[in-house]
């Protein structure tokens, strides 16, 4: 990537910098503000009074609109083959959701061609930056062989750098009654094969796909080939995931539906973030997670899209938001944090999710006076202008 020019980011009406040494609050907010963005990082950062003479060679004018970090959506399903539009009628109409849906889209990738499932990933991952999204984390899982989790793999490794071997998404037909031969192939043959073209390691430890023992085999395997975990857990019902993520110290553990105190106490004494995922609720009908325990708590919480073709078919982040703050009873001040900060941490990055000096030049830019408004008015596409590593998108 070329170095980014210089340019100075004025007239910003209020300013989200995630950085409390910076201005008011846990965001850190800066009125009548300033950035200066160059060679792909945060030059400088304030107030527009003092904005550093000669800084740039160009200058944006905001007038008088937010700006914030670029959201971090730090947990989705990009590659895939088909769509599910059917079986989302059948769930509005009363069929409750079990996860069986996998299979019918693990069928359709196996059957995509590696430039049908690039299609599908770039797409997304546009139609997600429209919307504000400037980091955003893809796993695979829908192929669940070793040919088609490496394929899906070098796709996602085509649109971000975290890329998430989800193999053990739920068992494949081909192993049908045997998940103990699956999860055997996934840590002798799978990862082995598909490790070196990802940067975590994933598990859906729940009732119907993969028990505690299963989940801990394939998590432990993964972190000896120099994986990271990060666990799906906790969504359909009460189980082992959220205790499982925090003793082998996973980055996230995501859904948290269904929690005991137990879980609460572990999440807030350890290092894993819980990152919670609205629209897969919203889509579902499932319960919302109890964001308010979890943050009451001192727990990190983040906020994801989910975006797969069953669950949760969106990219958007201002809608997470949204539901967050009426449904999850979250302040729009704590869901703009877990959208940026909180999607931040659950990546462990910290050259994202904040503006500061050093930071990446990714900012988005709101046809709004403030971030408030990305839940005072929702489903409205108030993202008015996307940088990202210092350039327009």
């Amino acid at each position: 990537m070329s170095i980014s020019p210089w340019v100075v980011v004025d007239n910003i009406g209020t300013l989200v910098t995630n950085d409390p040494e910076a201005g008011e609050g846990r965001l850190g907010l800066i009125r009548d503000a300033a950035v200066v963005l160059g060679d792909g990082v945060v030059q400088w950062v304030g107030a527009r009074a003092h904005i550093p003479q000669g800084s740039a060679d160009a200058t944006v004018d905001l007038d008088g609109r937010a700006a914030l970090p670029g959201f971090v959506d730090s947990h989705a399903h990009l590659v895939f083959g088909g769509e599910r539009a059917e079986e989302f009628a059948a769930r509005m109409a009363g069929t409750a959701y079990a996860a069986g849906g996998i299979r019918t889209t693990v069928a359709a990738t196996r059957g995509a061609t590696d430039a049908e499932l690039s299609a599908t990933a770039a797409r997304l991952v546009a139609e997600s930056v429209r919307s504000g999204t400037t980091t955003i984390e893809c796993k695979s899982g829908y192929g669940q062989s070793v040919v088609d989790e490496l394929r899906s793999l070098e796709v996602a490794a085509e649109v971000t750098p975290e890329t998430t071997l989800l193999a053990a998404h739920l068992t494949p037909p081909e192993f049908e009654g045997d998940t103990d031969a699956y999860v055997r192939m996934v840590c002798t043959e799978m990862i082995p094969a598909c490790a070196p073209n990802a940067r975590w390691i994933d598990v859906f430890c729940e009732t119907g796909a993969f028990d505690e023992h299963q989940s801990r085999a394939v998590l432990e395997a993964g972190i000896a080939a120099g994986l990271t975990a990060r666990v799906h857990g906790n969504q359909l019902g009460p189980g082992p995931g959220v205790r499982l993520a925090v003793e082998l110290r996973a980055a996230s553990v995501d859904h948290v539906n269904f929690v005991t105190g137990e879980d609460v106490e572990a999440l807030a004494s350890g290092e894993t973030v819980a990152t919670l995922l609205p629209c897969a609720d919203f889509s579902t009908r499932n319960r919302y997670p109890d964001a308010r325990t979890l943050l009451d708590a001192g727990v990190t919480v983040a906020l994801a899209s989910d975006c797969n073709p069953g669950t949760s078919y969106t990219t958007s982040i201002p809608l997470c938001i949204a539901l967050a703050v009426r449904e999850m009873h979250m302040s729009p001040d704590e869901a703009v944090w877990a959208a940026t900060a909180g999607g931040a941490a659950a990546l462990r990055r910290n050259d994202i999710g904040h503006i500061r000096v050093g930071a990446r030049a990714d900012l988005i830019a709101l046809d709004a006076p403030t971030h408030l408004h990305l839940a005072y008015r929702p489903g409205v596409p108030l993202v008015h202008e996307v940088w990202k590593d210092g350039y327009r998108r």
